[in-house]
């Protein structure tokens, strides 16, 4: 008996099952190395994802580790339905934090109602600021975007050293790390005594725009068919090159929102160590959403969860905290080989 590959379009029902079985795939291969450490499986996926859910703080933590990763899986599921592989989220989100503290710090004596929506601006200006020099060498001379946007990221984070080791040093303690922002650039808690803030709902609003964006509008319908097939848009008169390059730029302006709303709504200074991988992770929850914003905001608020377990898993049963990027990691690359298989099928000669 012989059996050969074919390439074939998996049935329509399939592509939605497609998130839920790369979960349930990645949670058997990590119970692997759970074992290996000497747990138990149910007992470790327990704390993780059903634990951090069981009170109000940790369950609010969750929506407080979700809103940049949001931001930052809306970013590149803008990018992404072009055709435009910006993997430079990361470096975006920072240089919309830098802008966003050099507003915070620059202008004391402005009201709320004034410095918040300045910082905003200013962060989202950052972000496209930051992606266009990836974006207009991808356009005019055809370089690659995922070299480059990765570069940038180095790039930014460099000069994020040079300030907090330069001008922006604190004056006081001498630390690596800005001087505090004005007390009204500071994003208000939406729940007393927890630490989630407005731009949770900023960003649940930037995924309402985004989803209209992509698919109510004609705009929309370009990106995606410049996303599809570049050669078919262009032969359709569609301007592939512009509809990236908005891509590409909005996508950096959002990106660059989830850097303003970490300095106005957690951290208050600009530090080295403000993102924890969210630009990255943010590719992790598109890929995972299937680049619908909907599916993307679902997976943000799955990753944030895992992340949230790793440490109570950690403290609860002695498995390594670093279980959740374990996990993250292989969700991804789980994810990727499906996508990938959906287009193929096994065929008996």
């Amino acid at each position: 008996m012989k059996f050969k590959i074919e390439r074939a379009a998996a049935p329509f029902w399939v592509r939605p099952l497609i998130p839920i079985m790369a979960v349930l795939v990645t949670f058997i291969v990590t119970s692997v190395l759970i074992l290996a450490a000497k747990a138990n499986p149910f007992g470790a996926y327990y704390n993780l994802l059903i634990v951090p859910l069981s009170t109000k703080f940790s369950a609010l933590e969750v929506l407080v580790k979700a809103t940049p990763l949001i931001f930052t899986g809306m970013a590149v599921t803008f990018a992404f339905t072009s055709g435009y592989f910006n993997i430079g989220a990361e470096g975006q989100l920072y240089a919309g934090a830098v802008a966003a503290t050099w507003v915070g710090i620059s202008f004391p004596n402005l009201p709320a109602i004034v410095i918040i929506p300045f910082m905003i601006v200013a962060g989202f200006i950052a972000g496209v600021a930051w992606a266009f020099i990836p974006a207009i060498l991808k356009v005019k001379l055809k370089v690659d975007e995922v070299v480059t946007t990765l570069l940038m990221n180095s790039v930014v984070l460099y000069f994020v050293s040079f300030l907090l080791n330069g001008v922006w040093r604190n004056p006081e303690s001498g630390a690596p790390q800005s001087p505090e922002i004005s007390p009204a650039a500071i994003l208000f808690r939406m729940i007393p005594k927890s630490r989630l803030h407005i731009g949770f709902i900023m960003a649940l609003v930037v995924v309402v725009i985004v989803y209209i964006v992509i698919k109510k509008t004609p705009f929309g319908l370009t990106m995606r068919a410049v996303g599809a097939s570049k050669a078919g848009a262009q032969f359709a008169g569609i301007n592939s090159n512009r509809s990236m390059m908005i891509a590409a730029l909005v996508s950096g302006g959002i990106a660059g929102l989830a850097g303003t709303v970490e300095i106005a709504g957690i951290h208050y200074h600009l530090v080295s160590a403000l993102s924890s991988g969210y630009g990255y992770t943010g590719i992790i929850a598109a890929t995972l959403g299937g680049l619908n914003p909907i599916g993307v905001t679902v997976a943000a608020l799955f990753i944030s969860l895992i992340s949230t377990g790793s440490q109570t898993v950690s403290r609860a049963m002695g498995v390594p905290v670093y279980l959740g990027d374990v996990v993250q990691s292989t969700l991804l690359l789980v994810t990727l080989g499906m996508l990938l298989l959906q287009n193929y099928r096994i065929k008996r000669l």
